[in-house]
């Protein structure tokens, strides 16, 4: 669980840093971050460790739980501000309870209405913000990216209990690859080749993202997900969300740009929200 708390102190500076590569085309920046994260794993992969279905696994893992997930919430970033994009973070838990009930072929009307009061609390935020129809885009990516990270836990775990006898270092690798190439089919099917220059300072907030967030990141939450049941590892999916909205709101000044009822509704908003989640847990533990 260590794993976990730590890698979320590192992600909740992410958000706010990622509102650094404004102008920057969103595929472009998920296959870069993805690729420099690769090249940080590739010395450890130990290929022949793995029969040969397996790397093909570890590649699929990889391009759902990174590919799709980077490529979702980068382009968010477009439609909402980071201290939002943490926030709606916060629903990967009720997907990854929402999957492991489904994978024991349990259900409950009521993980439904979890997920309806989670909605409710984005409507309520909805209204604290300027009328436009981008909010409920940038919802959207962000639930996209919140299941296939969820599952991509979920499917690697289950994974490593198959394969505990490798290490998490000689697997990185496999999993990165098939983020950074789903990332760059992308990019070829819908990036924009005129937003492809980052600045100097784009390319270190680049690397720091590709090396820690994404790099280092990865591989500790991972080891962390093998190593935790499915109710710590939705729990600490939630550890970074009040850390991100915090460093965004008052390190990174987006709190200079609301007012004070858009922060009480944004605060109703979240308590819906992590209500759903409780709730959520509660039912998954009955």
């Amino acid at each position: 669980m260590i794993f976990l708390i730590a890698v979320s102190l590192i992600w909740a500076f992410s958000f706010g840093i990622m509102g650094r590569l404004t102008g920057l085309d969103s595929t472009f920046v998920a296959t870069i971050r993805l690729s420099i994260a690769f090249l940080c794993f590739l010395p450890f992969f130990r290929y022949r460790k793995l029969q040969g279905k397996e790397a093909i696994q570890l590649f699929g893992i990889g391009a759902l739980q990174f590919g799709v997930m980077y490529v979702s919430y980068i382009k968010a970033y477009a439609f909402l501000p980071s201290h939002l994009v943490a926030l709606f973070s916060v629903l990967t838990p009720l997907y990854i309870v929402v999957a492991h009930e489904l994978a024991k072929r349990r259900w409950s009307w009521a993980l439904l209405a979890c997920a309806a009061l989670s909605i409710a609390g984005a409507s309520v935020i909805k209204f604290s913000q300027a009328p436009e129809g981008s909010f409920w885009i940038g919802f959207g990516l962000m639930q996209i990216a919140n299941i296939a990270f969820g599952l991509g836990q979920l499917l690697y775990r289950s994974w490593k209990h198959r394969r505990s006898d490798i290490a998490d270092s000689e697997a990185m690798a496999a999993l990165l690859a098939g983020g950074a190439v789903l990332s760059l089919l992308g990019f070829a099917l819908f990036g924009d080749a005129s937003k492809t220059a980052p600045s100097p300072e784009q390319w270190y907030v680049l690397l720091y993202l590709g090396a820690i967030a994404s790099g280092l990141g990865f591989f500790w939450w991972n080891k962390g997900a093998a190593l935790s049941s499915p109710g710590v590892l939705a729990a600490c999916n939630n550890a970074v969300v009040p850390l991100a909205m915090a460093a965004s709101l008052f390190v990174f000044g987006e709190a200079k740009n609301i007012t004070t009822d858009s922060i009480l509704k944004l605060s109703i908003g979240a308590t819906l929200i992590f209500a759903a989640i409780v709730w959520g847990k509660r039912l998954s533990k009955n």
